[in-house]
């Protein structure tokens, strides 16, 4: 029997894109509380299956696969530039495709405007009114206003017409670091990416008896499958080791391992391949806030998607990135390989000293990159513990020095110094887990 806050995010997922709703007529239509209504739109907007706008209220939008992460909606835009509606409220959950600045004569502006756009101009009514014809949204920047015309063409369209009071430039650079971020995350892989959706996973329940895992294997080749109970909840895992010796008759809740270790769709899959090398697990079970199954991954699927991902283009630029713009990798006569560079006042802390956050990301990089020397793989830092810590001022030159110490198969330890003017700065032990590619 699913929960009250399970029944209302079925009831949203069948709503008409671009229907709007509230915590007052769900709570009326279910039947239930206002806060369980509250708690559940909520996880809805984490799902991607609302939005809410400002001034506008919660909209249903399509939920988004993470391909298309790049991509914002126009409910998205209200929101990034703290814009209001003038009209076309029922499009606010279309997805623009891309910007065009309109600061050129009219004739010029519309070679650019095409359907799906989004025109940033300042208050020119006749721009507004051709843009929309030619099927692109308009953002009026500088807090104007449009005429009734154009709201209501708008409204007919399906098109949103958005005032928000700053400037075009302004405007821009706040999409444009908007879809930046998104990028940034696209490279992120989490465990919804990789996990099977188009058939259901195969589990066990806690009363089956043994003799049903033996029909299982037959049936599907595997050995390990999760086991849940009469509502779906994950009450367990059971393996072919865990059945061994025991009666076909046995219960399989008499066999299995119980509170197996599970991940939910919104964990990262470096998170989740960790697990499975600390663990030594072959299989994890995906559920989610309730712990009801959803799906399975397994090693493989992990290896398969970061090889995957090795092979996309690097779209995005992380913190770490971005520190260590300014080092350059050099190569001293010993053989020994050294990253410099120079404290800038973004890696500063409020007394002019290189930060302790960024030396630790100094570190960590020059880490990575040094083990991705030795083979291809990601490093999960497990330690890292700074022996000798001693202030670096702004504009300093300091020199980066890792050493492999140990290198297994699966895991490594690194000594990192940190040198400036042949002085010792920084000592660190490093040791991290390697998920192979």
């Amino acid at each position: 029997m699913p929960t009250k806050h399970e029944q209302i995010l079925r009831y949203i997922e069948q709503l008409d894109v671009g229907e709007k709703i509230s915590v007052r007529t769900i709570a009326r239509e279910l039947g239930v509380s206002e806060g369980t209504a509250y708690r559940a739109i909520k996880e809805a907007e984490n799902q991607g299956l609302v939005n809410t706008v400002e001034r506008v209220g919660t909209v249903r939008v399509e939920r988004k696969r993470r391909s298309n992460i790049e991509r914002l909606t126009f409910a998205e835009v209200v929101n990034i530039v703290d814009g209001h509606v003038l009209g076309g409220r029922a499009g606010l959950h279309k997805t623009l495709n891309k910007f065009v600045i309109g600061a050129m004569k009219l004739e010029a502006m519309m070679r650019y405007v095409e359907p799906g756009n989004l025109l940033i101009v300042g208050n020119r009514y006749n721009v507004h009114r051709i843009s929309l014809q030619r099927g692109a949204a308009v953002l009026i920047t500088g807090g104007f206003d449009t005429t009734e015309e154009v709201k209501a063409l708008a409204d007919e369209l399906e098109l949103p017409v958005i005032s928000c009071s700053y400037d075009t430039f302004t405007v821009a650079a706040m999409i444009n670091r908007a879809i930046y971020d998104r990028l940034i995350k696209k490279e992120i892989l989490l465990v919804e990416d990789v996990m099977a959706r188009d058939h259901k996973p195969v589990y066990l329940k806690v009363d089956d008896p043994v003799s049903r895992f033996h029909e299982k294997v037959k049936e599907t080749g595997h050995s390990r499958y999760p086991v849940v109970d009469d509502g779906g909840k994950v009450q367990g895992m059971v393996t072919a080791k865990d059945v061994v010796g025991h009666d076909s008759a046995e219960r399989i809740e008499r066999v299995m391992t119980r509170n197996p270790i599970t991940v939910t769709p919104k964990t990262s899959l470096a998170s989740a391949a960790h697990e499975m090398v600390w663990e030594g697990i072959e299989l994890l079970p995906v559920v989610n806030d309730q712990r009801r199954l959803l799906g399975v991954i397994s090693r493989q699927d992990v290896i398969k998607s970061l090889q995957y991902m090795q092979k996309q283009p690097q779209v995005g630029e992380t913190i770490n990135d971005i520190i260590f713009r300014g080092f350059e990798e050099v190569r001293e006569k010993n053989g020994t390989l050294v990253f410099r560079g120079k404290v800038t006042p973004q890696m500063s802390d409020s007394l002019g000293t290189l930060s302790i956050g960024v030396l630790t990301g100094l570190m960590t990089e020059a880490a990575i990159r040094i083990l991705r020397r030795h083979r291809r793989g990601d490093l999960v830092t497990e330690n890292l513990t700074i022996y000798s810590l001693k202030p670096v001022q702004l504009e300093s030159e300091v020199e980066l020095i890792p050493r492999v110490l140990e290198m297994g198969r699966k895991s490594a330890k690194l000594e990192l110094e940190v040198f400036h003017d042949g002085n010792l700065v920084s000592k660190a032990m490093l040791t991290a887990q390697m998920i192979e590619r």
